[in-house]
């Protein structure tokens, strides 16, 4: 109970978001334009993003946030080029080569959540290392205002990242156009991007038609795992910073120290009232917990069985928590690490798995917008070589065709063999 998250389960909205995909793959572009007007109360003409749009936002924009998201820009850039891998060669025996090398998925979807906070600096996260992998078609979804509009930052974001296929679709319609494809917005192999609970399990759903996803991704998280070492007020903090993206996320402070359990828990009251999103953030605060551990062994093992999307690590023995952490989306260490940092600027990725899936998923990277294909030669000399072997296993599980296919070959070489050729 205490490690629950405020998450509603998918039976509980599954028949909504299977309705609208229903309605999506049958009437396509006429679909979405009345999803959009029951969800987002507008009504559009065409949800693609014209260039005229994209010139005025860019003017809209102040130079200083400019400044600031090219050098995030440079820095997601600079991480997620490093994760380059070179192909792997080897020559498993006399004669057999074996290779793999990463191939950039073509077609991919960007989700970008829109709401009480648009998120532009999602499109960093997933456009940059997409644009880094070689995707040939990237589109761009996010949900529009009530004027029928996207954030001049969110299109200024994207045009940076040299995206030009963007629609201003949201939600689930937005996940089951590009899931089918309509003749406006293009169907994709995979979709990126977190949302709220309605498109976590529109992504979900979108498996089932082929499509792939980067993982279960739904409302944030954050957990603390802090001593008498931390700063209360900078615990406090970061827990907000969590706590104001939705009513539905949900901040945990795991801690061996009573005091400072205390000391956080006075500051998170302080600090609550001077935000503007307060409202919010109390109501996530309802979903969070403050637990007190006796000892290190048992942290970490409630840590691990949470499995956070975000882990804030500010101990004396970090070492020893680093080296027990198995679960964990993204961790940042030490009393000046603030899990904004990775929010935006220092390089990783922010698309994290949630709600426990941090237990069998990886975090966006680069290796999420490319698939690994292996690829093999061999030679007269390496199927003579290993001919025998591959006989002798496909004739034990009963397939004869997979045995001929050798022994034909070792004949015709033999045969040559034979007559000196």
């Amino acid at each position: 109970d205490i490690l629950s998250r405020p998450t509603f389960t998918v039976g509980d909205i599954e028949d909504t978001v299977n309705e609208v995909f229903l309605s999506v793959r049958k009437k396509g572009d006429d679909a979405v334009k009345e999803y959009t007007e029951k969800f987002d109360r507008v009504s559009l003409a065409s949800p693609l993003v014209g260039e005229k749009e994209i010139g005025e936002a860019e003017q809209a924009i102040d130079e200083g946030l400019k400044r600031a998201i090219g050098r995030a820009y440079d820095n997601i850039y600079k991480f997620h080029e490093a994760q380059k891998t070179p192909p792997v060669k080897v020559e498993t025996s006399p004669g057999v080569v074996c290779w793999q090398q990463k191939r950039p998925i073509q077609k991919v979807g960007l989700y970008i959540p829109g709401g009480t906070a648009p998120l532009f600096s999602t499109i960093l996260m997933l456009a940059i290392p997409a644009k880094i992998a070689g995707c040939d078609e990237i589109v761009l979804c996010s949900p529009p205002d009530k004027n029928g509009n996207l954030p001049p930052v969110v299109l200024y974001t994207a045009s940076l990242c040299g995206i030009d296929k963007i629609y201003k679709v949201g939600g689930i319609q937005a996940v089951a156009a590009m899931t089918f494809g309509t003749p406006t917005i293009p169907r994709v192999y995979k979709i990126f991007g977190p949302g709220n609970q309605y498109v976590t399990v529109a992504k979900q759903l979108a498996t089932k038609y082929g499509v792939a996803i980067d993982m279960p991704a739904g409302p944030s998280e954050l957990l603390v795992m802090a001593d008498d070492s931390a700063l209360p007020s900078f615990v406090a903090a970061d827990l907000l910073s969590q706590a104001e993206h939705g009513t539905d996320s949900q901040v945990v402070l795991v801690t061996t120290s009573r005091s400072l359990l205390t000391k956080v828990e006075e500051e998170v009251t302080s600090q609550l009232d001077a935000l503007p999103r307060k409202e919010i953030a109390r109501k996530a605060i309802g979903n969070s917990r403050l637990i007190y551990m006796s000892d290190r062994d048992a942290a970490i093992d409630l840590i691990n069985t949470y499995g956070p999307e975000h882990y804030i690590l500010c101990t004396d023995d970090e070492e020893y928590y680093l080296e027990k952490t198995a679960n964990a989306g993204s961790v940042f260490i030490g009393n000046y690490t603030p899990e904004s940092a990775g929010d935006y600027a220092s390089g990783t990725n922010h698309t994290l798995p949630t709600n426990g899936y941090a237990r069998q998923y990886s975090g966006v990277n680069l290796d999420s917008f490319t698939k690994s294909i292996t690829f093999q030669k061999i030679s007269e000399e390496g199927i003579m070589d290993l001919g025998e072997t591959i006989e002798i296993m496909a004739e034990a599980e009963g397939l004869q065709a997979h045995r001929n296919a050798v022994t034909l070959r070792k004949e015709l070489l033999k045969q040559k063999l034979q007559k000196g050729e």
